[in-house]
């Protein structure tokens, strides 16, 4: 009767520790009337970008030129809609790599970008504020962004309301993934997981 115990106990931690570690299948900012949706994306590989799967690199140290590897989801106008991924930096050579793009496509272009220095700053490209000191080599970080057209953007950095910014009307996509800003370069591999997005 002992081994079997034993056993029991290890395959009812494992399983609780599995659980505790996936990430919730529902939204987890701003609950409350969310509708999940599926929507469409391209790939964008550019200059020295890379994508595999979920995986996205920046293969060179270049400070000039258009260098993105980005997952571009489908265009949205009006509404509220909610987007959750975790990215992972498992590699980070360059610095102020955008990660996450809110993109104003009927506007001035990228609106609201996150991107991370190498030491793990999160900042907002446009005004430079800081979000986070959490986007270290290794670490896995939780963003949610909820956007009210023609309102507000929000920006959550693992739960924590980090950022917010008044938003115009138009028609608005997400994209994500490792892209070199203005003033960056690689290298860099970001591996991103659990993507969800809703609407209400």
């Amino acid at each position: 009767m002992l081994p079997r115990l034993r056993t029991l106990a290890v395959t009812t931690t494992l399983c609780a520790t599995s659980l505790l570690a996936a990430p919730h299948a529902f939204a987890e900012v701003e609950p409350g009337g969310w509708q999940s949706v599926s929507p469409g994306y391209s790939e964008q590989e550019r200059g020295c970008g890379q994508i595999d799967g979920l995986t996205f690199r920046l293969t060179c140290s270049t400070t000039s030129g258009d260098q993105r590897a980005e997952r571009r989801y489908a265009t949205y106008t009006g509404g509220t809609h909610q987007f959750e991924g975790y990215f992972r930096i498992t590699g980070l050579s360059g610095t102020r790599i955008s990660l996450k793009q809110t993109f104003h496509e009927s506007g001035s272009g990228p609106y609201f970008m996150l991107a991370v220095e190498r030491g793990g700053r999160l900042y907002a490209v446009h005004g430079g504020a800081t979000l986070s000191g959490a986007g270290t080599v290794g670490a896995t970080v939780r963003v949610n962004t909820v956007h009210q057209v023609g309102a507000e953007h929000r920006t959550y950095i693992n739960g924590s309301l980090k950022h917010t910014y008044a938003s115009p009307g138009g028609s608005f996509y997400d994209k994500f993934g490792a892209y070199r800003t203005s003033s960056g370069n690689g290298t860099a591999t970001v591996e991103w997981s659990g993507i969800r997005f809703w609407r209400k």
